[in-house]
């Protein structure tokens, strides 16, 4: 492996939290590279909101600032993905090379496993979506849905409700209990059984739900979604797993000493400001952890401790 290919940090994913903490270590003059496959969970959106000073810019401009900003400080900005992940660390990417790390950060957030439902992906991220605060302000007082899929989705449509007085409840796969369609009742959102049979879409745009032969007409739906963490590298490691994401402490650490890994890859909730958030926190976390690695190497090559009793009759003499 060419001296070129090690690194100190090898970030893997290029989303606000790869890239907050690369941005992190590359600060603190760590040699640092980004992997990234180039396929972001939320390449299909207009505008990311909840950003403090970016609120409303189009995600991919927030990916192209933050990798600009990473050159000025020596980052290696690597555009693939990584395929295996070995100890040590080796990781062997998809177009063949092969880098070094001494430490591994894991960003590569998830996929949104959707149900299979005509016209809903091409709905997705735009009028179709799952986060209320992202996307909630710039459908309000509109009509609006939630699809049930799951028993949790009533407290989606009930979260809903407080961006319009105009929002119905698909129960679709996940009908209400009496006590849950009281609450819908009391807050005034319509519940609608039947299994929803399509997204009806004109002019590049969501007119409504289909029913069978029912016609409901609403502007956005939004959907719980099953989220699949793209950390198979991790569990092959033997990362612990808890709740079906990789376990990590309040720090970003995982089970195996030398891995980090932070946003939507072990929180799929994380809004973009707060993946970023949790990447620079693992970051700074990480390199205090190669800083230990540091002193004690230097220590080593410096002759070993010595005790400070030693140290002062040595000087005596």
């Amino acid at each position: 492996m060419s001296e070129n290919s090690r690194y100190d940090v090898v970030v893997v994913g290029g989303g606000a939290a790869g890239l907050n903490a690369a941005l992190m270590l590359g600060r603190a003059r760590r040699r640092v590279a980004v992997v990234d496959g180039g396929a972001p969970r939320n390449a299909p959106a207009a505008h990311m909101h909840g950003f403090l000073s970016r609120d409303g810019l189009p995600p991919g401009e927030l990916l192209k600032i933050g990798r600009e900003e990473l050159l000025g400080y020596g980052v290696d900005l690597i555009d693939d993905d990584v395929e295996r992940l070995e100890p040590g660390f080796t990781l062997r990417l998809a177009g063949g090379r092969e880098l070094s790390a001494r430490r591994v950060l894991w960003a590569t957030g998830v996929h949104d496993d959707l149900p299979d439902i005509p016209g809903l992906r091409e709905s997705w991220g735009t009028d179709a979506v799952t986060c209320p605060y992202c996307h909630g302000y710039e459908v309000r007082d509109q009509p609006l849905g939630v699809l049930g899929t799951e028993p949790a989705s009533v407290e989606h449509a009930l979260l809903v409700r407080q961006w319009s007085p105009d929002v119905v409840y698909f129960a679709h796969t996940a009908p209400p209990s009496e006590e849950d369609r009281e609450r819908l009742d009391a807050r005034g959102v319509r519940v609608v059984e039947g299994t929803v049979t399509g997204v009806r879409r004109e002019h590049g745009a969501m007119t409504g739900v289909e029913l069978g032969g029912r016609f409901v007409p609403r502007v956005a739906l939004f959907i719980r979604t099953r989220t699949v963490p793209h950390d198979a590298p991790l569990r092959a490691l033997g990362c612990a797993v808890e709740a079906d994401v990789v376990k990590v402490d309040a720090g970003g650490q995982t089970s195996v000493p030398g891995v980090w890994a932070a946003g939507n890859v072990v929180d799929a909730r994380a809004t973009v400001i707060i993946a970023a958030a949790q990447g620079a926190a693992a970051a700074g976390m990480l390199n205090h952890d190669l800083v230990t690695e540091d002193v004690r190497d230097a220590v080593a090559a410096f002759g070993g401790f010595t005790p400070a009793a030693e140290r002062a009759a040595a000087a005596a003499r």
